[in-house]
């Protein structure tokens, strides 16, 4: 059967589940026009895109799994800058930024999603580049330049990746060198707000010897700011971003290889723009109160927010009997130090700095082998180990008060996995996989509300740690998978898997009465059924459908607090089921007119409720019936793309698209929600016939739909000074843009 699919998808009659975030077919085949197939227009976004899902490559079409796969002439095609601008657009998928920071990833899939910048809090979608978790969110959401693809992968996906990983993954694959020399420059020039945004991005690529390559890449953004502060009438919003990716590869045979990365990314920012609007209790915010669905807001402080993230890594790969060897090396290390005005008003009321230094290492071992004509196998080995060490110095009322603490943190985690495909016959596949996890978690805790008007500092070892512990978890997830090759064009899949996120400790402890932890780990038990299907290289369709179950639903409750202003308490709070569908697809109108789809539907809901979310002193049925957090109901996409032969010129490529997210529950408590979004993008690019020349122009969010990273509730009073409203960083509206680029 491996034989048979591989000669499938070397035929091209291979397309990628859907992704269509702006609006493209984005599926793998060799089926377009003869114009676009000696080009690199449309036929780039329906290119074979190779994933690594299953930790091993193969055809996204052929992973008996949800995934959506963007290859790296797609990503340019979409003008995909960040992982944010898939936010809207994949079916059931939001990946939003947090915007409490910037660049802080706050990513929900099929209903699971957290609401949270504390670091300690563990996500429920994991993000990896180049095969090495990320071990905090923050400093993630980056320029997409220089990539070779990025996978999005819906469901569990904890027999091969670990914990927390619950609603998904994210993989992130920079490029590889190459042997022959390259050279790219790429520049853009964005408006639509109140200052522009400009871009320079370049890259060469070699060889150094017979054996041995090696690539340089380098990124400039200089954001002058979208926004408008409408406390003094200037742009805000500003940021800098650099970022320095050097790449060797090494293959002195050819059962060996290895490949040693090292970036650095340097980026200094505004604060959030914070908008006050109308609050879930019906508060207005009482010094400044704007439509929620405006880009206005008023603060008085500026804010920052500066990271100085450092990232290397040592892949190598032996050919070891029948199959292959993998050790994958990393360490991350990152300095990020913040300012923001979260009282979200023209006031000094409530201000907040803070201080993170994380540092990580782990390494994965992993044997990857077909041992038979009908048994092939995933097995491996995996560490991490990550430090925290945070601090938060909260400012109310101009500085007359001041709370101070965050803590201390080491997680330990080591894990054994094996997944196991075995094929019954030509058309009938069993998978079986497990993987067995064993963490630890250490926290010295000094809580904000036992340090007012003490003024301290964790990272320099000058509070008192009033909250220290220690706590072990084991878990074994397993899977139980099964799939029908029903002919050369359809396969059809299901699976039983489990996934657990992980359990800890809240860094940022304003409870009096809760203990900053430890709360359990999550358990997700998921059952999946869907099919992949291709018909005569024209239409290309895939569906699934998904049932989960969460047990020990761990969340942050979010309330408003008249004195620490904003309160969060991790917890445990219930069991819920999560179902939904998915569906994707491609279709060919004509030799040069492609047209995409999608539509995602989520049915969420609480089973067993044991903990106050409404925060009205009892624990009933208004708590079971309240929506949970970040689960948007319908999200769906349609998108039209088109080439046109410009003669000797070269040839046009155009698109059209427009994608739409529901509005969900932002809070536990369900004051907060998140808008709907409506998402309209479009552009045209003109490629030169030699190919070496792309000029594109672009727009997104056209309708300049209003996105807030989040929408916490602020209380009626800070103490004795009326407040109101609400939190919600702002994310940007419509932007236009200019982009050239050169290939040598």
């Amino acid at each position: 059967m491996r034989e048979k699919n591989h000669a499938r998808s070397q035929a091209g009659h291979h397309l990628l589940p859907g992704k269509l975030a702006l609006a493209l077919a984005i599926t793998a085949s060799h089926s377009l026009p003869a114009m676009a197939q000696q080009n690199a227009g449309a036929s780039a976004l329906l290119e074979e895109v190779v994933v690594t899902a299953r930790k091993k490559a193969e055809s996204a079409q052929d992973a008996p799994l949800s995934v959506a796969a963007i290859g790296e002439q797609q990503l340019q095609a979409l003008k995909v800058r960040n992982l944010t601008s898939l936010s809207v657009g994949l079916p059931n998928v939001a990946m939003d930024d947090a915007g409490t920071t910037r660049g802080t990833a706050n990513f929900s899939i099929r209903g699971l999603g957290i609401n949270s910048s504390i670091p300690s809090i563990d996500p429920t979608v994991g993000i990896f580049v180049d095969g090495v978790y990320m071990g905090v969110n923050n400093g993630i959401i980056l320029d997409t330049f220089d990539l070779a693809s990025i996978e999005v992968l819906r469901g569990p996906q904890g027999i091969l990746f670990g914990r927390n990983v619950t609603g998904g993954a994210v993989l992130i694959n920079t490029k590889k060198p190459s042997q022959e020399t390259e050279a790219k420059i790429r520049t853009a020039i964005e408006g639509g707000g109140e200052k522009p945004n400009s871009y320079l991005m370049a890259t060469v690529s070699g060889g150094l010897s017979d054996t041995l390559a090696g690539k340089v890449a380098l990124y400039y953004n200089k954001d002058q700011g979208w926004f408008k502060n409408s406390f003094n009438d200037k742009a805000f919003g500003a940021s800098e971003t650099k970022l320095v990716r050097t790449v060797l590869s090494w293959e002195p045979s050819n059962d060996f290889d290895a490949t040693f990365r090292y970036e650095n990314v340097q980026q200094d920012t505004d604060g959030p723009a914070a908008q006050s609007h109308t609050n879930g209790s019906g508060v207005d915010g009482f010094w400044g109160n704007f439509d929620r669905d405006s880009h206005d807001f008023s603060v008085n402080e500026q804010g920052f927010y500066n990271i100085d993230a450092n990232l290397a890594s040592l892949e190598m790969n032996w050919d070891v009997g029948s199959g292959r060897l993998t050790n994958i090396t990393a360490w991350r290390q990152s300095s990020a130090p913040s300012r923001g005005d979260i009282d979200a008003s023209p006031q000094f009321l409530f201000h907040s700095d803070a201080w993170l230094d994380a540092e990580q290492f782990s390494n994965e071992l992993r044997y990857n082998a077909q041992l038979t004509g009908n048994l092939g196998l995933t097995t491996g080995l995996y560490y991490f180990t990550n430090t925290l060490n945070y601090h938060e110095r909260r400012f109310y009322l101009g500085g007359a008060q001041t709370l101070d603490g965050g803590g201390n943190y080491k997680v330990d985690t080591a894990a054994v996995f094996a997944s196991a495909d075995y094929a019954l016959n030509d058309q009938w596949t069993l998978t079986l996989g497990g993987r067995f996890t064993q963490e630890n978690k250490e926290a010295e805790i000094a809580s904000l509300i036992l340090n007012v008007n003490s003024p301290c500092q964790v990272l320099d070892n000058t509070c008192t740690l009033d909250f220290v512990d220690d706590e072990s978890w084991n878990s074994f997830s397993p899977k139980l998978g099964l799939t029908y090759d029903m002919s050369e064009q359809t396969m059809l899949y299901t699976s039983l898997t489990r996934g657990f996120r992980s359990g800890g400790y809240n860094l940022r402890n304003t409870s009096i009465t809760e203990a900053p932890g430890p709360f359990d780990e999550e358990t997700v038990d998921s059952f999946e059924i869907g099919f992949k299907t291709d018909v005569a290289s024209k239409l290309r369709l895939n569906g699934a459908f998904f049932y989960n179950r969460i047990t020990d639903m761990q969340r942050e409750v979010n309330l408003s607090d008249p004195f620490a202003g904003v309160v969060q308490v991790i917890r445990n709070t219930a069991d819920a089921t999560i179902a939904g569908a998915e569906l994707d697809g491609t279709y060919a109108l004509s030799d040069s007119l492609v047209l995409s789809a999608s539509v995602g539907i989520t049915d969420a809901g609480y089973d067993k409720v044991f903990y106050d979310l409404n925060g009205d002193g009892m624990i009933d049925d208004a708590d079971l019936a309240l929506d949970l957090p970040r689960a948007a109901k319908l999200t769906y996409s349609i998108g039209l793309n088109h080439d046109l032969s410009l003669g000797d010129w070269g040839y046009m490529a155009s698109r059209v698209s427009f994608a739409f997210r529901d509005k969900s529950a932002y809070t536990d408590n369900n004051l907060g929600s998140i808008n709907k979004q409506e998402n309209l993008g479009a552009g045209i690019d003109f490629h030169s016939n030699d190919g070496h020349w792309t000029i594109g122009l672009y727009g997104n969010n056209l309708l300049n739909s209003v996105n807030h990273g989040g929408d916490t509730q602020l209380p009626a009073t800070l103490g004795p000074v009326p407040l109101g409203g609400s939190f919600a960083p702002l994310n940007k509206g419509r932007t236009y843009g200019l982009d050239l680029t050169y290939n040598f």
